[in-house]
Formats: C-alpha cells, sequence, structure tokens
C-alpha cells in the first residue's frame, strides 16, 4: 500500500500506471526498472526459446558451413550468437565452426554483437554503431554480392526486405536458426495479459523483439479478440517497442507505436517515463490539482489508489469536466454492474473516500454527479 502523504516525486513517475511486459528474456530487469519507477507491473512471456542442442535444423546449417565455406557470415545477436558457438561446442564442432568463421568476412550487427564476436575468440570485419540491419545490407550491397555466399544468423523473426535484398543482388543465401521462437506451454498467463489490455487494465504493453509482438497478435486473433486488441493498442494502452524492428509486426496491423532513440531496456523504460504522465489527465478542482492516471489519482502531487470501479465513474465525470453526468450513465460506466443504481453510490463513496477530499465531487440532487471543477476552468471546458 502506498503511503498517500508523501510526494508523488517519492513513488517514481511511473506511479499508478500498470505496465505488461511481454518479453520472454531479461523479463526481470525490465519489470525491476518499471517497478523501481514505481510502475505494477504484470508480467507474461509471449514466446519461449528451443534449447539450441535440440535443433537438428541448427546442426544441419553448421556442418553445411563447416564443408561449404560461405564468403560472409552476418551475425546479429548476441545471445543468438553465443548459443550458436555453445551449441557447436556441444556437437563436438566447436573449433571446426570458430577456425571456419576465421576464414571469412564477419560482419556483426551493433556492439553487443560484437561483444560476443570478441568473447568467442573472434574478430568482426565491420559492425555498425546504429545496430540496424538496414546498414548491414547496405553494406553489402556496396560491396557487391552478385555470386558470393552470405550466412545470416537468423534470430527467429522475420528480417523484411534484407534476404530478397540480397538474392536480387546476385547472392545465394544460407539461413543459420540459431533459435526459434515458439508460444508458451502455458498460455494462460498470455491470456490474462491479453485481458487485461483489452480492458484497458493495461496503461502500456512493451516489446523487447518482433516475434514477443507477432506472437501476442496471433494469441489475439485465436481467440477473436484481435480487433479489440488493436482498438486498444491505437487508444488508450501504448505499445512501447525497444526499437523498429520489434515495431515490425504491429505496424503492419497499423498501430502506431513509440520507441528509443538508443535500443536498450534503461531509455524503454525512460521513454515511459515520459509519456505517461504526459497522457495522464490533469484538472483543477474544488482547489485542488487533481491527475487521473491508470489505477491511482494524484491530488496535489499525493498519490491516492483508487479501486477499479472508482477509476471508472472518474473517468466517466473526467470526459466532461464540470458537467452534471446521470447516475444511469455511470451505471453504465462500471464493470458488471447490473442494473442497480445503488451501485453507482456505493462505488461514489468509496472513490470519495480513496480520493481524500470529498469535495472533489458534487452530488446534484436527483441528477447525478459532477467534478467540482475551479469557476476558472469552467469557461475552458464548456463546450467540451
Amino acid at each position: 500500500m502506498y503511503d498517500e502523504q508523501q510526494p508523488v516525486e517519492q513513488h517514481g513517475p511511473l506511479a499508478g500506471f500498470t505496465v505488461g511486459v511481454t518479453a520472454a528474456r531479461r523479463a526481470d530487469e525490465l519489470g525491476a526498472l518499471l517497478q523501481r519507477r514505481g510502475a505494477a507491473v504484470l508480467h507474461a512471456p509471449a514466446l519461449r526459446i528451443v534449447p539450441l542442442s535440440d535443433d537438428s535444423e541448427l546442426l544441419a546449417a553448421t556442418k553445411d558451413l563447416i564443408d561449404q565455406a560461405p564468403d560472409v557470415v552476418v551475425a546479429t545477436t548476441a545471445i543468438g550468437f553465443r548459443g550458436w558457438i555453445e551449441a557447436a561446442d556441444g556437437w563436438g564442432l566447436g573449433e571446426p565452426l570458430l577456425d571456419r568463421l576465421r576464414e571469412v568476412e564477419l560482419l556483426a550487427r551493433g556492439p553487443k554483437v560484437k561483444g560476443s564476436v570478441r568473447a568467442a575468440g573472434l574478430t568482426e570485419d565491420w559492425s555498425p554503431s546504429s545496430e540496424s540491419m538496414a546498414e548491414v545490407l547496405d553494406r553489402l550491397l556496396e560491396e557487391g554480392v552478385e555470386g558470393r555466399r552470405v550466412a545470416i544468423q537468423l534470430h527467429g523473426e522475420p528480417l523484411p526486405g534484407f534476404v530478397e535484398a540480397l538474392k536480387a543482388g546476385g547472392a545465394e543465401v544460407v539461413g543459420v536458426p540459431v533459435y526459434r521462437w515458439m508460444a508458451p506451454e502455458d498460455l494462460g498467463p498470455m491470456d490474462r495479459l491479453l485481458d487485461a489490455a483489452v480492458s484497458r487494465g493495461l496503461d502500456a504493453l512493451t516489446f523487447t523483439s518482433a516475434p514477443a509482438a507477432a506472437s501476442l497478435l496471433s494469441r489475439a486473433e485465436d481467440r477473436s479478440l484481435l480487433p479489440e486488441l488493436l482498438a486498444a493498442l491505437n487508444h488508450d494502452v501504448l505499445p512501447a517497442c525497444v526499437g523498429p524492428v520489434t515495431a515490425v509486426p504491429l505496424q503492419a496491423r497499423g498501430v502506431d507505436t513509440v520507441s528509443p532513440e538508443r535500443f536498450r531496456l534503461g531509455p524503454l523504460v525512460q521513454l515511459l517515463c515520459k509519456e505517461l504522465p504526459g497522457r495522464a489527465r490533469s484538472l483543477p478542482i474544488a482547489g485542488h490539482r487533481v491527475e487521473i492516471r491508470g489505477h491511482a489519482v494524484l491530488v496535489d502531487g499525493a498519490l491516492k489508489p483508487v479501486p477499479p470501479a472508482g477509476m471508472s465513474l472518474l473517468r466517466a465525470l473526467s470526459r466532461r469536466p464540470g458537467w452534471v453526468v446521470s447516475r444511469a450513465e455511470l451505471l453504465r460506466a462500471l464493470p458488471g454492474a447490473g442494473r442497480d443504481e445503488h451501485a453507482v453510490e456505493t462505488a461514489m463513496a468509496r472513490l470519495r473516500t480513496a480520493l481524500g477530499a470529498p469535495k472533489l465531487i458534487q452530488t446534484v440532487v436527483k441528477r447525478g454527479y459532477r467534478l467540482a471543477l475551479d469557476p476558472a476552468a469552467d469557461a475552458k471546458y464548456s463546450d467540451v
């Protein structure tokens, strides 16, 4: 339970917001970063990784590259490259693979991949600072790929246009499926995350890989929830992706996403710290500054956790600040309230108690309730 007397800064910039995490790996790290800044976190891995040593396709691709040398090898992810070397070691092919990689032009997509390459005792021939596959593609095409054999360490997600462009340039492209994404064995947590997104129980949904985004969309489609999910992501639930590649499956469905300039977890969290408070509604009510967040309200900077029913009422009132909203309309805003308007009175009493300032909401006899908007603000909202 939050200490209601502390200013919001002591709770963190994400206090009062709920953030969904779809990551399979590094989920604990991302969750901890979010919680440290005050967010409530709902985690459900949207995929799982098939163990490398069990993947016969990787074994076959590794043997093929050892037997028939490529001209170029593109390493795309740090964890994937490390896993490839470790899997080869387990098959007794570690040294032959490293020997082969020392002979070819080795390109590493970004600093993290470069670190894994060097940790394996290899040296990359080139690496972009941007971590952009588009920059890698430009480099290859500028060099010329006609008649060259290019091996690409695949990382479980599509590389739109990359392979096609190389083939169009005359290259023979060999895919190295280093690890494979699959749906989680237990779909329960992902279903609960989907339900929370569709019901607007989330304020943001984070994605750290394109397969996670594709998996969540696929599961929503299987449950006939895709239209509702897309509507939520386009209007109420902020889709935050670690980078533009991750955003591809969402953007293909017409969803606008946000991404940090640097494709890391820290900047992703910093972006949420800026975006979510900026989307919260702030109103001058009864001499107080009231900011309506996902599952809590700031009253003069003090955080006030509010039950879900109370948040539903407050959002309904805030859509037309200062206007009277009828009990019948408020009843429709309450989740699962039925037809008894007494439910509105009960939820309203609990909301007032949670806010700690009963005069914020006025009862208008025989008509309903209204936010006690400050007189100076009435004109601003009179035409809302």
